[in-house]
């Protein structure tokens, strides 16, 4: 039975969810979904009827929620032939979409057993995260040029609690879970909007000092890292609130503690190697590397969950090349944990990384609007996929150079190496 102290927190959090991340107006709908596994599971009911809660104080006059049991995706990919992954449902993503035309907002509840497909065919989960992302991808044009408020969020849940805290119970690792996803959202502080609103204000500090420093192309050293990452004329620096294309404003992911900016498609050279593993598709890739040569990966490596990689970077021309640069410091409320969580959503917030696969247009004012051609010719980079990885660490340093030469440390020992 959940104590009162535990409600009174997640109530706060799905206030926070509903004011500070989505920022719903009164008569919008929303809905709730997850994009990884297509459906929220049944065990953060909690979490949603709080955010429903949260949803109609605040004027909503619909909160639709799509529902699924993620084992159910292993079930099938268990039992089913190589093309029968052909076969998937759409209603998924026309109910988006329709909520999208009609002005509404959309939540992502991030709650998913990081293994769930370990030991499963990595061909067969490779087909089916392909048919997966082509028919999600409208959806995830609509976020990267900020058609709709949308957020995205996590909720503790008793198999990713036990990937997490493997050496407590799954009751107790569940309400670790809780204890920290509250602190690394502020949710447990007497004021929590009122704490982001100021780390808000922060973020947006840095990201304008960086906009305005136009710099031309940043530098990456570390441990199994000589990067240069080129970035295209007129980008500039997001971090926390954004817009939608009718001002608009709302946070898309809780927490975030990232300042980033879209990287030129065609400029990054040399080699990275991630910091921490990554789950993509039910799937961990531990030990990856990857070489690039004119923004191209020509080179990908992993310890662990190499046939997952190279099928997750030849998913289709864009997915080789960059998408995303993001900076995040080593003393973040997330990094401070010093706990691998196996979610992008938290574990890059814990870390610098960059994202292969499309890239956001609101880094390239005017990009929104133009076509895919016009925003390629610009140094963007279009695929039907988004798939960050984390390459932060405290060996890590960062240079920005600037039109003259000139260069200027943007991170150091993976701390900020500039005032704001």
């Amino acid at each position: 039975m959940p104590t009162k102290a535990f409600q009174t927190k997640l109530a706060k959090y799905a206030d926070l969810i509903v004011t500070v991340g989505l920022n719903l107006e009164r008569g919008q709908r929303l809905i709730i979904y997850n994009a990884a596994t297509r459906g929220v599971g049944v065990h953060t009911l909690p979490l949603v009827s709080e955010i429903a809660r949260a949803a109609y104080q605040a004027g909503s006059p619909l909160v639709d929620v799509i529902w699924n049991d993620e084992s159910l995706i292993r079930t099938r990919l268990e039992h089913i032939r190589h093309a029968d992954v052909q076969e998937y449902p759409t209603w998924h993503t026309k109910g988006l979409l329709d909520t999208i035309e009609g002005g509404g907002a959309l939540l992502s509840i991030h709650s998913s057993d990081p293994d769930l497909l370990a030991d499963l065919d990595p061909e067969l989960a490779g087909l089916w995260n392909q048919r997966h992302v082509r028919d999600y991808e409208p959806v995830l044009v609509g976020a990267t040029v900020n058609r709709m408020n949308w957020c995205v969020v996590a909720a503790a849940g008793p198999r990713w609690a036990k990937k997490v805290y493997p050496r407590l119970s799954s009751e107790k690792a569940e309400a670790k879970l809780w204890r920290t996803l509250f602190r690394i959202t502020r949710a447990d502080l007497p004021d929590p909007v009122a704490a982001w609103t100021d780390h808000i204000r922060e973020l947006t500090r840095r990201a304008r000092y960086l906009t305005d420093r136009r710099f031309t192309t940043l530098r990456y050293t570390g441990p199994g890292t000589d990067l240069t990452i080129g970035l295209p004329d007129g980008h500039r620096w997001l971090a926390a609130r954004e817009q939608t294309a009718s001002g608009h404003e709302f946070t898309a992911n809780l927490p975030t503690e990232e300042v980033f900016t879209l990287p030129h498609r065609l400029r990054t050279e040399g080699r990275v190697q991630a910091t921490l593993p990554l789950v993509h598709a039910g799937q961990r890739i531990e030990g990856l590397n990857l070489s690039f040569q004119g923004g191209h990966v020509v080179r990908a490596e992993a310890r662990k969950g190499e046939a997952v990689l190279r099928k997750l970077i030849s998913l289709d021309e864009g997915a080789s090349f960059l998408g995303e640069v993001a900076l995040v410091p080593q003393d973040s409320p997330v990094a401070r944990q010093k706990t691998l969580f196996f979610d992008s959503l938290l574990d890059e917030n814990a870390a610098c990384h960059v994202a292969i696969g499309r890239g956001y247009r609101t880094c390239l004012p005017g990009s929104e609007r133009v076509t895919d051609a016009e925003f390629l010719e610009r140094g963007g980079n279009i695929s039907s996929t988004h798939v960050d990885f984390m390459i932060g660490s405290s060996q890590l340093d960062i240079d920005g150079i600037e039109r003259g030469g000139a260069v200027q440390p943007v991170m150091r020992a993976g701390e900020w190496a500039f005032d704001i």
